[in-house]
Formats: C-alpha cells, structure tokens, sequence
C-alpha cells in the first residue's frame, strides 16, 4: 500500500524537478544567446536560429516527462474512501 503512495509522490516529485531543470537550461540558453548576440551583433539570425532549436529541444524534455508521468498515474490504483481509512489503521474509524 505505501508503495503506491511513495510511487505517486515520486512522480510529481520527479516532474517538478524537471520541470524546474528544463526552465533553468532554458534561461541559461536564452542568456547565452543574447550575450552572444552583444558581443557580434552580425551573428544575431544564425544565433537566434540555434537558440531557437535548442529551446524546442528542451521544451520536449518538459513534454516528455510531463507524458510519463500522465501515463504512469494512470497506472496507479485507486481506493475508495472506506479502504483509504483502512489503510491508514487508524483505530475506531470505519
């Protein structure tokens, strides 16, 4: 029974951190850009092309975690309220 709750906790765990991951990579790529773009401003449209694939690339990752874990919470087991409290054990609730 706890094995269930700690997979589910995990998966929303696990989407968060890379959700969180790809937002960061996407910043730093974004910031890299533009510094480059600064420095050599004749490079801009290559460097814009570049950066712009590089972002769909990591928006995917985001895409493919956020798949999983739709697809494996669908995996997971429901309980009814009675067998929720059971589970629990607590004593004198029914």
């Amino acid at each position: 029974m706890w094995y269930f709750g700690l997979l589910a906790l995990g998966l929303a765990i696990g989407t968060g951190i890379a959700a969180q991951g790809c937002g960061q990579g996407q910043g730093r790529a974004v910031a890299a850009a533009l510094e480059g773009i600064a420095r050599q401003p004749e490079a801009a449209a290559t460097l814009q092309t570049v950066m712009i694939i590089g972002l769909a690339m990591i928006e995917s990752l985001t895409i493919f975690a956020f798949v999983t874990f739709l697809i494996m919470f669908g995996h997971l087991p429901s309980l009814s309220p009675t067998q929720a409290v059971a589970a629990l054990g607590i004593p004198g609730v029914r």
